[in-house]
């Protein structure tokens, strides 16, 4: 019997088929899906920050907030499952969900993320294999490990299959 498995917001879990994960309300953040084809094992990480280092001087900092930090540690995770060799990646989000006036592109938090998550998975040599990011809409993420479909919601449109 399959588990559906909710990942809230600054977090990431790791499970395997025939169980399913979902994130809801991806606005800015960026929803990062890292899988193994043979093994249908995987992971999801809601990321909020692209980096951690204007939080480096503080006693505790939660990893799975920012890219830079959540994206190597459920890699080594996954790594560690028997039968995990080789994992690719789908992303969702990094919406611009707010005009602000006087704000410049790169400033952008929903950019930002994108390409935060975009570059740690380079540096891990991991291919994104699908994206859906950008724009002004919010989504919500199911990730379903039997078929390895990915799955995004967002509001009053059809779902859009990754």
């Amino acid at each position: 019997m399959s588990e559906q498995i909710k990942v809230g917001i600054s977090d990431y879990k790791i499970t395997h088929a025939p169980n399913q994960l979902l994130t809801l309300g991806l606005g800015s953040c960026v929803g990062v899906v890292l899988y193994d084809k043979k093994s249908k094992i995987g992971g999801l990480s809601h990321i909020m920050l692209p980096d951690s280092q204007m939080f480096s001087g503080r006693n505790q900092i939660k990893i799975e907030k920012f890219a830079d930090l959540a994206i190597p540690q459920m890699v080594t995770e996954l790594k560690e499952k028997e039968g995990v060799n080789r994992l690719v990646a789908k992303i969702a989000g990094g919406a611009s969900m707010f005009k602000l006036e006087n704000v410049k592109h790169n400033q952008n938090i929903g950019e930002r993320n994108i390409q935060a998550v975009e570059q740690v998975l380079k540096e891990l040599k991991i291919p994104i294999v699908a994206k859906h990011v950008g724009g002004n809409m919010g989504r919500s993420l199911f990730v379903d490990l039997e078929t390895l479909s990915v799955s995004v919601k967002m509001v009053n449109r059809d779902i859009y299959e990754l």
